[in-house]
């Protein structure tokens, strides 16, 4: 036999995340003896070591490495199967928006009040997600609509509709030797320690790991580092803080997503109530702010 149940499949993504299996053993509840046993009749099924060990650390084999990305899907698939059934058999009476704190570029309150409008509103929960996972959110059916960030945000299985296109800017104390420019290049950044975000693989930044834009900000008030985000994401900056244009960075789209399978009333009518609530505002395309209008970190579409 080999294949996996879903509990081991647990088992094994949360030491594979934790890569300790004291640590993965709490997050689980259960006796690291009883995960160590475990993960051995796993790795004795499968044929393959999926973890190096020593009495130092732990370290994933490229069978482990696999076996993580793929389990950690089959996991998600299988939690949305279970909630898109209890979905299909209860009315729902709510519509579930996730989002990242502070990323609805000023629209947000607006779309509410459009969508309250709707002949078939219902109630609105907002759900708050770190960088990594608002998408798997959609894709998993904890949530039903969300404010996501192209490109940096993985679209793949989602439908959606731009709200806000703007530039990027980057953040820097006050005294910094970049503080004084009216726009810089992303060359320009080059030796500047830059984050790691919190449960985002990958990336160019060397500096410590922050979960949010307010961790970042508080980060830079410290000189730590610097940040380039969207530029709604710091309008205003903080006191002590400056954005600057980053003028050949990526544009970044804030837009609202769904799952692309989904075709139900409340969300059409939701983002029906979005789409009208951008093109009153006009909110899609705006003027690049002035160098003296910089520092306010107004809104851009660069």
């Amino acid at each position: 036999m080999s294949e996996l149940e879903t509990r081991e499949l647990e088992y094994f993504i949360a030491v594979a995340d934790e890569l300790h299996f004291g640590r993965a053993a709490d997050r689980l509840s259960i006796a690291q003896p009883a995960l160590s046993k475990a993960i051995r009749r796993i790795e004795t099924r499968l044929g393959v070591p999926l973890f190096v060990r020593s009495s130092r650390r732990v370290e994933l084999t490229p069978a482990g490495a696999a076996l993580q990305e793929h389990g950690r899907h089959a996991l998600n698939a299988v939690s949305a199967a279970v909630r898109n059934a209890r979905r299909a058999g209860v009315a729902q009476d709510h519509l579930r928006l996730v989002l990242k704190p502070g990323g609805d570029a000023g629209l947000l309150s607006g779309i509410l009040g459009e969508y309250a409008h709707q002949p078939d509103a219902r109630r609105v929960d907002i759900l708050f997600s770190g960088p990594a996972d608002r998408a798997d959110f959609l894709r998993d059916g904890r949530a039903d609509v969300g404010l996501l960030y192209a490109p940096f945000d993985d679209l793949v299985g989602l439908a959606h509709e731009p709200l806000i296109v703007e530039d990027r800017v980057v953040i820097v104390p006050s005294g910094h030797r970049l503080a004084g420019r009216a726009e810089v290049r992303m060359s320009d950044l080059e030796g500047e320690t830059l984050p790691r975000w919190k449960g985002v693989p990958g990336g160019d930044g060397t500096g410590p790991e922050v979960a949010d834009v307010v961790q970042l900000l508080h980060m830079i008030a410290l000189g730590r580092m610097i940040g380039v985000l969207p530029r709604s994401l710091v309008s205003p900056p903080p006191d002590g803080l400056v954005c600057v244009p980053v003028t050949d960075a990526p544009l970044s789209r804030l837009v609202l997503a769904w799952n692309e399978r989904d075709r139900r009333p409340l969300v059409a009518s939701f983002v029906t109530a979005a789409l009208a609530h951008r093109d009153r505002v006009d909110a899609l395309v705006a003027p690049v702010p002035s160098q003296s209008s910089r520092r306010a970190c107004g809104r851009s579409s660069a």
